[in-house]
């Protein structure tokens, strides 16, 4: 017997003016002690699936229009909201894409979990208390009693997700929806999630959805895949059958997005490559890495890195001495014109901090860099303006760097006019333009504002920003990590495309070892502020020399 059963459900959002329909007759099934997963790219339809079974769709804008939902035998349609209250939590308990916005700020996170147990049970106090640090240790939390003590910014993101399962798991639900759980975690921390996902699961025989829009990574926990496109169900059946024959070109997509780790393509696929059919499969032989990298070398580099360290200090409490603690500690390399070099490992691992020092937005505590055989760790507040047309990055979050009171197009021109680029705003006008088209964009864009695009347009607005000032060195920070698998695809793509096309040099800085493998030539791995491994990318994912390398390559999502 079914544990859920969704029948031809119909989602509709409405304005004063008009209806959109967001699910389409969608129906699935979800037997007892079973992992079902349902992926798909934003917009598809996967976490507005998600709100309609914990009825959390926006009352006042949303209704469901035809269908049911029915969870053991009851349509969860028919409840009102202080039928569904008694349901939510304790039979159907869901782990948000983000924690940190779903965790309450101003409360300790034991408090948060103990909240859910007082909601449901009639335990006493000390009952709930010490069930809750049990669930913390459940869930591998390290120190529970600490951590029952702290506030959410006290702790790493993959111990907020932690958190968040305990708070889900605490009255053993039935159901449990995971949306996007892993989205913006290291591969080891990912790899820990799935796999304690997948403990709980066998102990307490509850069943899951988990929502992604990563196949690959969908593939080493669910049985069964649902594949979701513009608010219809497209395919669904084994992840086996899923996997090793996909029917919907789709599908297809989604499972060739992701870059290799086995062979470089030329061109990574995207959806509309799979639905328009014009695939191209032409791949990067080593004789043309080799040439490539030949002339790449035997140039001077254009950047030095040398002996970089930045400590920062801590305190301990009002009274006691601050404690150093060294965030990067004695890094040196080179980055050679032409050139992309791979920045990755864990979070904390200091790769963001060495790309700020880099950047001088937070100023190395001792080491050297040199700019083109120049000496630039400490250059004048004047000079240093000027090294900024030269040395740019793309953020990680382009929705927060972008001012939400600005046009795209006076977003992309203000850097241009504080460094002297064009003569005339007209002039500047048709330059942004065209740097629009470039990236993928059209005129239209030059009037709009930064929220009326999606999240993988707004990364190609931060990347036409950067590449307006026509600079030689990018630092690329996790400038693809929060973007679906096909757009991320496609903003690879574009970089590789603009590096060929103006001859950039990229430092990319990612958690994800499959990107960086993708775009780099040289690659460094970091682990607690040093350089545990550095050569050419290829050779160290085909015999990776350290432990840690090893493990992190372990991590990657692999798919069947």
């Amino acid at each position: 017997m079914n544990l859920l059963n969704v029948n031809s459900l119909s989602v509709s959002f409405f304005t004063k003016e008009s209806e959109t329909k967001i699910l389409q007759n969608i129906s699935f099934q979800l037997s007892k002690n079973s992992i079902t997963a349902v992926v798909g790219e934003s917009g598809s339809g996967k976490s507005i699936s998600a709100l309609a079974l914990m009825g959390l769709l926006p009352r006042k804008i949303s209704k469901i229009t035809e269908g049911s939902i029915l969870f053991n035998d009851q349509n969860l349609i028919d409840l009102d909201e202080k039928s569904f209250r008694q349901i939510r939590g304790k039979d159907i308990a869901m782990i948000f894409q983000e924690p940190m916005s779903s965790l309450n700020p101003s409360m300790r996170c034991g408090r948060q979990v103990e909240e859910i147990l007082k909601q449901h049970t009639q335990l006493s106090k000390s009952k709930i208390k010490s069930d809750v640090l049990e669930l913390f240790e459940k869930v591998k939390l390290p120190n529970p009693k600490r951590i029952f003590k702290a506030y959410p910014h006290e702790i790493s993101g993959g111990q907020k997700q932690r958190v968040m399962i305990a708070m889900a798991i605490a009255c053993k639900p039935k159901l449990l929806i995971a949306d996007e759980p892993t989205t913006a975690l290291d591969v080891t921390v990912q790899k820990e999630i799935l796999e304690l996902l997948k403990e709980i699961q066998r102990e307490t025989q509850m069943s899951i959805l988990f929502i992604s829009h990563d196949l690959s990574l969908v593939s080493e926990l669910a049985e069964n895949i649902i594949v979701m496109y513009k608010g219809e169900i497209v395919e669904q059946g084994s992840t086996e059958s899923i996997f090793k024959n996909p029917k919907h070109n789709y599908t297809k997509a989604l499972i060739s997005a992701r870059p290799s780790i086995e062979y470089r393509l030329k061109k990574l696929p995207t959806i509309a490559d799979f639905m328009s059919k014009t695939l191209d499969n032409s791949r990067i032989s080593d004789a043309n890495r080799l040439k490539n990298h030949e002339k790449l070398y035997s140039q001077k580099p254009l950047l030095e890195v040398i002996d970089i360290e930045k400590t920062y200090l801590s305190k301990n409490g009002w009274f006691s001495k601050d404690i150093p603690f060294k965030a990067v500690n004695a890094v040196s390399f080179k980055v050679y014109p032409g050139e992309t070099i791979g920045l990755v490992g864990e979070s904390g691992c200091g790769k963001s901090t060495l790309g700020n020092a880099i950047l001088q937005l937070d100023k190395a505590t001792s080491g050297i860099l040199k700019y083109k055989g120049r000496d630039i760790t400490n250059l004048r507040p004047s000079d240093l303006r000027k090294l900024r047309k030269d040395i740019q990055i793309i953020f990680q979050d382009p929705f927060a760097s972008l001012n939400p009171r600005l046009s795209v197009g006076n977003a992309i021109m203000e850097p241009m006019i504080v460094h002297n680029i064009g003569s005339s705003d007209e002039e500047r006008r048709l330059k942004v333009i065209d740097i629009l088209k470039k990236v993928g964009l059209d005129a239209s864009a030059f009037n709009r504002y930064p929220h009326e695009f999606s999240g993988g347009q707004r990364q190609r607005i931060g990347i036409a920003r950067t590449i307006a000032l026509e600079p030689q060195l990018i630092v690329c920070d996790e400038s693809v990590s929060a973007l679906d698998i096909s757009v991320q695809a496609q903003v690879l793509n574009l970089l590789n495309d603009l590096k060929e096309r103006f001859n950039f040099t990229y430092i990319f800085i990612s958690h994800d070892l499959a990107v960086v493998k993708y775009m780099a030539d040289q690659l460094i791995v970091m682990n607690k502020g040093e350089v545990e491994e550095i050569g050419d990318a290829d050779e160290i994912y085909r015999l990776p020399k350290r432990e840690y390398t090893k493990k992190l390559i372990h991590a990657i999502p692999k798919g069947l």
